[in-house]
């Protein structure tokens, strides 16, 4: 049996990870689940699935929370601090880290820590930190199995040829909503038309980065780390059919591309059973109707942020933790109506060129720069 850790038990990818466990219940047991505040959601899933523990990391809940509701085997903890120390104990073996943005990345690190699979949906993981991640992960045997489609794709690709046979990646994306919309029409956008993603159901937050292609650009930084590349070896494409997921091209020129229809399950279902395969719970591919695959290059003045990516993996050191602190804020404030949506590629711009650049940061010093990152930008007027 693989026993689990899901660690944004009640999200898009939580909810996804358990249709796994269902469908592979001779193979997959949930040991703990973690969720922010949706206590009554994190009760249910304990109701099915008999967790040993189950944490909410917004401690302020603790008095609210109708504990009846959870099954007595189940043991329930809150704080951040928990589901640290969850990642770590001995009686799990791989921790799916589906909490967003950087509140996942030390529980992503414990898990590393003590040799663990991480099944990573976590990118800011490795936006932030991920030299010091993989290197953790070669010194203890940690795992790091990919679950965004695109990475898992390039992860899956990938093995058609040796680590020093591969030229570059390809990452492609749906462009998202506005893919169609003039520079003009896409710098009035409101936080409604931006939450409607043509092919994902995502949170509200990934949705917005999907619409300004943050994603992609927390893509290629993370692809970056993630597969040992430089900044050079990646490329975008727009592909808003979302069926081939990503590509690798070897140096003798050929491409190899992994597709399916577009269901995070599948990608889930690899990161935990590889190096097997185990029988589809996601949809498989009908090529029995007709369908064609566009792809096309990217608009850089369109969508700055995806410069930003590219920028990120080339210089490293702090800008990770910048970045993702900054964009984070930013969407918010976006949400609110207080930021444009062209805002939140400006001010990250703006936070870049005048962070305090260190190129071999520890822990600590991502920290500080994630916390000055966050006051600056809600300090921000546009």
């Amino acid at each position: 049996m693989n026993k689990l850790a899901i660690l944004g038990a009640t999200g898009s990818i939580g909810t996804s990870s358990l249709d796994v466990v269902r469908a592979h219940r001779d193979r997959l047991e949930v040991v703990a689940v973690s969720a922010h505040r949706d206590w009554r959601k994190l009760a249910k899933i304990c109701r099915e699935f008999s967790p040993r523990v189950a944490i909410l990391a917004e401690e302020s809940l603790r008095d609210e929370v109708d504990t009846s509701q959870f099954p007595q085997e189940t043991e329930l903890q809150f704080g951040a601090e928990a589901i640290t120390q969850t990642a770590r104990a001995s009686d799990i073996d791989t921790v799916i880290a589906a909490i967003v943005g950087a509140a996942g990345l030390a529980s992503s690190y414990a898990a590393v820590d003590t040799g663990k699979r991480l099944a990573i949906a976590n990118k800011e993981t490795l936006v932030v930190a991920g030299p010091i991640i993989v290197e953790r992960a070669r010194q203890t045997g940690a795992e790091l199995l990919p679950v965004d489609s695109e990475h898992s794709a390039i992860f899956q690709a990938m093995q058609a040829g040796s680590a020093q046979e591969v030229s570059k990646i390809i990452l492609t994306s749906s462009g998202g909503p506005f893919r169609e919309k003039s520079q003009e029409e896409i710098a009035v956008v409101t936080p409604e038309e931006a939450l409607q993603h043509p092919t994902w159901e995502m949170g509200q937050k990934i949705t917005i980065d999907s619409a300004t292609m943050m994603n992609k650009a927390l893509e290629i930084i993370e692809a970056r780390w993630l597969f040992n590349l430089q900044s050079d070896q990646i490329e975008v494409v727009i592909h808003q059919q979302s069926f081939v997921h990503s590509m690798v091209e070897f140096i003798d020129g050929s491409v190899i591309a992994q597709m399916s229809p577009p269901d995070m399950r599948l990608p889930i279902q690899y990161a935990l059973s590889y190096p097997h395969r185990w029988i589809a719970v996601a949809a498989k591919a009908d090529f029995k109707k007709t369908f064609s695959l566009d792809f096309s290059p990217p608009d850089f003045e369109r969508f700055p942020a995806l410069k930003l990516g590219f920028d990120v993996a080339s210089q490293g050191g702090t800008t990770g933790a910048v970045l993702n602190a900054c964009n984070e804020v930013a969407v918010s404030r976006f949400l609110r109506r207080e930021l444009s949506f062209y805002d939140i590629a400006r001010l990250c711009r703006e936070l870049l060129d005048r962070h305090n650049f260190i190129r071999k940061p520890t822990i600590e010093e991502l920290m500080a720069q994630d916390k000055w990152a966050r006051k600056e930008t809600n300090l921000w007027k546009p």
